[in-house]
């Protein structure tokens, strides 16, 4: 049911002349969704505190709950065609009154953690794109059919909405810089291995596919008390995005996946200096696909010791700044940061070597982000102590990876076993540190297994096989010619 509801709401959305793109069809159905979850919420809490015989106090003043102008019902739980807006009465009252009241949360709140804060951040930095009042009638009224209440119901929609996030990043331009592949992201969470009780930070949050599948490892990971729990949802998963788009999609995800309150703020990372991060601000894990090639402004630069304009350098930086003594950080990078020779390059892999234990390199093939033919790998590293031992694991997928072939969680099982004792195979391989030249400090993928052959062929014998090859083209484009 709740799939074709999805569905529907998209066919909905392709007909209004607001929106044109996957990127759209996502931000305008999350905030119609946020808000039909926040009524389902609030009921919960509003029996909750009946049952216990207590005060409810509703986020939101009546004139702007679901009930009051998205769906008014009779008290026979009828839907009220006499009172329910549509059209330009609709769009007005949207336009003009509900998001004003619900961006004016931002200033209201007591602070940046509280749902009320959420609130107003989301609806400060997005506005309705639907440009027909019916078109939004439509929406709503699919929307109402989806209910947040049992946690099948919650398993669902954040399965659709996961969906929902793929085929934004299967959608091209910027729409993959939301989605890193989940088979990915649960490998490297099991490297890693987050305990509850640890904080987890993401400082380029996208879609929050690292903090979401964090919180299911963890909350898998053994049977928790009353007091762990309240611990995972509230004191555990911390992040920052700069885009508004993702911003949204990531609190909603966030959501939807049973984080009620997500501590995802609104803001650039890289505006932060890292010579003010204290030990209070710092973290225990730290897991990331930070957005790589982007050129940062010279102000940006300024906050930090190794000056580029590589965003992803600007990030490791921080997260390096950002980790605690002892902590673990699984973060996704170019594979060219391994061997670039200019010297902000070469100063961060020092910096990465010298202060952090680099145990593990996973290097992946072209194909493993769709719509891309960006060589990457994952490196894997413990703060505290310098680095004796490098492990490397090359991912053979032995297929081309593209939206129909794309990377699963079979792909890394063998790196996963493999990685716990850092055993050795055909596609994985130790270095000492002694081993890498000190001046370039050169980390490139460099597997001793793979025996490359050798062409043995004189000069003479390869124009032979180059001129039957030319003679070969030349008899079977005659043939076509002669066909035509």
């Amino acid at each position: 049911m709740f799939e074709q509801t999805f569905k529907n709401i998209d066919d909905i959305l392709w007909k209004d002349a607001g929106c044109s793109t996957e990127l759209d069809y996502a931000e305008q159905s999350s905030w119609i969704l946020f808000l039909k979850w926040l009524n389902d919420y609030e009921k919960e809490k509003e029996t909750k505190a009946s049952l216990e015989n207590k005060k409810f106090k509703p986020i939101l003043d009546k004139e702007y709950q679901w009930s009051s102008w998205a769906i008014i019902k009779t008290k026979d739980g009828k839907v009220d065609f006499n009172k329910i807006l549509t059209g330009p009465d609709l769009k007005k009252f949207v336009d003009d009154k509900l998001f004003p009241y619900l961006s004016s949360f931002r200033n209201k709140a007591e602070n940046f953690d509280t749902l009320e804060y959420k609130i107003g951040e989301i609806f400060s930095e997005l506005k309705n794109k639907l440009q027909d009042g019916y078109t939004l009638r439509d929406v709503i009224n699919e929307v109402d059919n989806l209910e947040f209440k049992s946690s099948d119901q919650k398993h669902e929609l954040s399965a659709l909405y996961e969906n929902k996030i793929k085929n934004m990043g299967n959608a091209g331009r910027n729409g993959g810089e939301y989605y890193t592949p989940r088979p990915l992201i649960k490998s490297i969470i099991k490297v890693i291995d987050p305990k509850v009780g640890e904080t987890v930070y993401d400082g380029a949050v996208g879609s929050a596919g690292f903090l979401v599948e964090a919180f299911e490892h963890i909350s898998k990971s053994k049977s928790l008390t009353t007091s762990e729990l309240k611990t995972l949802q509230t004191k555990t998963f911390y992040g920052a995005e700069k885009k508004t788009l993702a911003y949204i999609i990531g609190i909603m995800n966030m959501i939807l996946h049973g984080i009620e309150s997500p501590n995802i703020i609104h803001q650039n990372t890289l505006e932060t200096n890292i010579q003010e991060i204290q030990n209070k601000d710092r973290v225990d894990v730290i897991l990331a696909n930070p957005p790589f090639g982007g050129k940062e402004k010279a102000n940006i630069q300024e906050n930090f010791l190794i000056k580029t304009g590589e965003t992803a350098y600007l990030f490791l930086q921080h997260f390096i700044k950002k980790l605690k003594v002892g902590g673990r950080c699984g973060v996704v990078i170019k594979n060219t940061f391994l061997s670039n020779t200019d010297n902000a390059s070469i100063a961060l892999r020092k910096q990465l070597l010298e202060d952090c234990n680099l145990f593990a390199i996973l290097d992946l093939p072209s194909g493993a982000f769709l719509g891309t033919g960006v060589k990457t790998v994952v490196l894997f590293f413990e703060k505290g102590k310098p680095t004796e031992k490098l492990w490397y694991y090359e991912l053979n997928a032995e297929r081309n990876m593209g939206k129909t072939n794309s990377l699963n969680e079979n792909d890394l099982v063998d790196f996963i076993k493999l990685s716990k004792e850092q055993k050795l195979s055909d596609n994985s391989w130790s270095i000492d540190f002694n081993e890498i030249n000190k001046e370039t400090l050169d980390l490139s993928v460099q597997n001793p297994n793979k025996i490359e052959e050798i062409d043995n062929r004189t000069p003479e014998q390869i124009i032979f096989e180059i001129e039957k090859l030319d003679k070969q083209s030349s008899v079977i484009l005659k043939k076509i010619k002669d066909l035509l």
